[in-house]
């Protein structure tokens, strides 16, 4: 059996929690720090896959042997990407860009295997917001719950009241989609995703 250490190459609090939820604690948690900003004409599809790709890499040349897990999780209208949230001023563009409108959240997901492979699946999520009115965008921005989510928005937060439809993974949208995951983990030999823990006695 390969070695079983599982690596998450995030700094996201939420992708951990995620994976906690379904009994896949990681090893160790090593964020790659990479360059995230977009090729021209990239579309947001390849950026998702492109940037889970390059965590994986990154981390994985630092823990040899390990299920390594890289993943990126890019909000869009049509083929324009949206950005982090870094100040209100981006959150107010984003949220007024949503407002009334369906989207897009591509999730990439990227698995360097011990074997020095790398494996790679992708799942999207099309949200639709109500119209937001302009007392209720001023109120989420004075929550500051947008500050670093992209598209300026949580999902698992405040913004959830304003959130009509969602097709597809919810999980994706929070950061991480947990059904592909778990699949492409299975899949490639990692033992603990491929059975339940077992309950204690």
């Amino acid at each position: 059996m390969p070695d079983q250490r599982l690596v998450l190459a995030s700094a996201s609090p939420r992708r951990l929690d995620l994976l906690s939820q379904i009994a896949l604690d990681p090893d160790t948690v090593d964020p790659a720090e990479i360059d995230e900003t977009p090729l021209e004409h990239e579309l947001p599809a390849r950026h998702a896959l492109r940037l889970a790709e390059a965590k994986a890499r990154a981390v994985a040349a630092r823990h040899p042997g390990a299920f390594v897990l890289g993943a990126d999780t890019v909000v869009a209208c049509g083929r324009r990407i949206l950005p982090k949230a870094l100040d209100g001023a981006a959150a107010r563009s984003c949220l007024l860009l949503l407002s009334g409108r369906r989207h897009r959240v591509h999730g990439g997901i990227a698995l360097a295997l011990p074997d020095g492979r790398l494996v790679r699946r992708r799942a999207e999520t099309a949200v639709i917001f109500k119209r937001l009115d302009a007392v209720e965008i001023e109120d989420y921005l004075a929550s500051g719950e947008w500050r670093g989510k992209a598209g300026g928005y949580a999902i698992q937060g405040l913004a959830a009241r304003y959130i009509r439809v969602i097709i597809g993974s919810y999980s994706n949208v929070v950061g991480l989609p947990l059904f592909e995951t778990v699949g492409l983990l299975a899949g490639h030999g990692f033992a603990r995703a491929q059975r339940l823990p077992t309950a204690p006695p």
